[in-house]
């Protein structure tokens, strides 16, 4: 990219500017799909799956994906669309997003400096070599690891992210020496900074690094191999209220890793290259998506393969093998789940910095009246959006446990086996609940900066988007380790592969209940509510980007008659 010397680049450096706000416009439409296919889909899954379990497994005592369940279709078709569509959105929304943030940032801070192009084109890079990696990360998978007990599923698939972050290290490296300038020029808020190519090689390097860090840590809470989980196991000895004490206390307690990897990634990323630095930390956090989105959908796949033998009334050897495969799956998702919310929050802040530079905020000061209040509101806004989504799976859920309640008791023959349930029903139940319940939280979202930026101004929405950010990183990685954590809790209570999960009692003991309860309160934490915070803090963030120009030349009509 050297080469390309000062021939074009007059042209060229606007142009990548232009092409970060499209970019930005089309997020924007991406991330909504996304947040639909998430709050949605969690919804949609969510509602199925507690019903399944509290009448199913808690109150008549049969076994998961029963066929006699009239809930199971709904559950299974749920976990495609929550896990597998949802996530895939997300994680595509913060990858695109990242190189968005990147790019304008780019364009804003080179033109009138040196007019390197090159900066703009090394995310595109990253990204290159990131497709390339993960490409030769799946020779490891399938040509190299042989898998011979269920034990070694969890460290087979750790290793995949592990073997990706060295060679993504490698690959980074290699591009910076190549592809980048020994030094260039970019402004920091107004103020000429020089960044090193070797610089931005360790900006892209912590956030890759930070990104295994919090995947490593969210396994360590969520997995049944590790005490968190065992604690929260081994807590249902006395009912469904101890485990849901130590489930929240886990949750609160996994947050703290994962917020200081966060944080060094954010100071040594803004120390070395600003907000172009944070933005690239972002896409190193991003750069092995193909094989975290692969682990992650390793989950939902072995849950449906469950089902599927369950439903079919094949031997109990293959339920067996599929409940190893899931808890592993319930584990990776976690890890997925974390890298989502980590990437979130610095892609959230890089689009953050393209806002304040879009909209000509010099200095976000939270001593202001105007600024201080957007933080208050800001903060808030998670806990709003909680509180919908959560709400709108315990309605549908409702409906979802009258309904399967009412084939039990009305259909002859629907427990002995001599009958059909009405399967249509459950999965209109939850189509309609989908539908209907993700629209107040989606206006929500998509509303807020529309509001505070016309009526408040710039400052205020700041403050908005900086409160927003803060809170709602700590709530979704707590919700999600929680209802990681309750979900595998369960499983190691029902696998019973060690003398501990023995002792706690077979599946319908009254501490495998009270895993159940804990599972059913997890599920719109972990699939719901905490999976789509992510896609709040960035929706909102791209959304100002977008109209930055506006709310800078037209917003703030309020304080204006104050």
């Amino acid at each position: 990219m050297a080469i390309l010397g000062e021939l074009g680049t007059e042209i060229l450096i606007p142009v990548c500017g232009v092409v970060g706000i499209v970019f930005a416009v089309a997020q924007w439409f991406i991330v909504s799909m996304a947040l639909f296919g998430r709050v949605g889909g969690g919804i949609y899954t969510k509602a199925a799956d507690v019903g399944a379990d509290l009448v199913g497994k808690v109150e008549r005592n049969i076994p998961e994906d029963d066929p006699r369940n009239p809930a199971v279709i709904a559950d299974n078709v749920g976990d495609n669309v929550g896990d597998i569509a949802g996530m895939g959105s997300d994680l595509f929304g913060s990858y695109a997003e990242s190189s968005c943030a990147a790019l304008v940032v780019a364009s804003i801070s080179s033109f009138g400096i040196n007019h390197d192009f090159t900066a703009m084109c090394y995310p595109l890079l990253v990204s290159s070599v990131g497709i390339i990696v993960c490409l030769l990360t799946t020779l490891f998978a399938t040509d190299f690891f042989e898998i011979k007990a269920a034990s070694e599923i969890e460290p087979a698939l750790k290793k995949q992210l592990i073997i990706s972050t060295a060679l993504m290290t490698i690959g980074v490296a290699v591009i910076s020496w190549l592809a980048l300038p020994a030094k260039f020029t970019i402004f920091n808020f107004g103020a000429q900074k020089d960044v090193s190519n070797w610089g931005l090689f360790f900006c892209v390097a912590v956030g890759l690094w930070a990104g295994l860090i919090i995947g490593f840590v969210t396994e360590y809470y969520t997995s049944n191999a590790y005490s968190p989980v065992q604690d929260v196991a081994d807590s249902c000895r006395t009912g469904a209220a101890t485990n849901v004490i130590f489930g929240l206390a886990l949750g609160y307690k996994s947050v703290i890793i994962p917020i200081f990897a966060i944080a060094v990634s954010i100071y040594v990323s803004f120390s070395i290259a600003a907000m172009y630095g944070i933005a690239m930390a972002a896409l190193g956090m991003l750069s092995t998506m193909a094989t975290g989105l692969a682990i992650d959908a390793y989950g939902p796949i072995s849950d449906n393969a469950g089902g599927i033998a369950e439903m079919a009334g094949m031997s109990h050897r293959i339920r067996e093998r599929t409940d190893a495969l899931d808890a592993a799956g319930n584990t990776t998702a976690a890890i997925g789940k974390g890298f989502a919310i980590g990437s979130a929050a610095l892609v959230s802040l890089a689009l953050f910095g393209a806002f304040v530079s879009r909209a000509g905020v010099k200095v976000v000061d939270v001593l202001s009246p105007k600024v201080f209040i957007g933080l208050i509101v800001g903060a808030m806004l998670p806990y709003w959006f909680s509180a919908m989504t959560m709400k709108s799976v315990g309605s549908a859920a409702l409906k979802m446990v009258e309904e399967v309640r009412r084939q039990f008791n009305t259909i002859p023959g629907l427990m002995e086996g001599t009958a059909k349930p009405d399967y249509a029903t459950c999965v209109k139940i939850s189509t309609d609940a989908s539908i209907k319940e993700m629209i107040p939280p989606g206006a929500l979202v998509m509303l807020t900066p529309l509001i505070v930026g016309t009526l408040f101004g710039v400052e205020t929405l700041s403050g908005v988007l900086a409160g927003a950010l803060v809170s709602g990183v700590q709530i979704a990685i707590s919700a999600s380790n929680t209802g990681g954590a309750w979900d595998n809790a369960k499983k190691y209570i029902e696998a019973g592969n060690s003398e501990h999960a023995r002792s706690l009692g077979p599946k319908g003991s009254d501490c495998h209940k009270a895993a159940v309860i804990g599972d059913t309160i997890g599920d719109p934490l972990k699939d719901t509510s905490g999976p789509s915070l992510n896609i709040l803090i960035k929706l909102m963030a791209v959304e100002s980007l977008v109209f930055a120009p506006f709310f800078a030349t037209y917003g703030g009509v309020l304080f204006k008659y104050i």
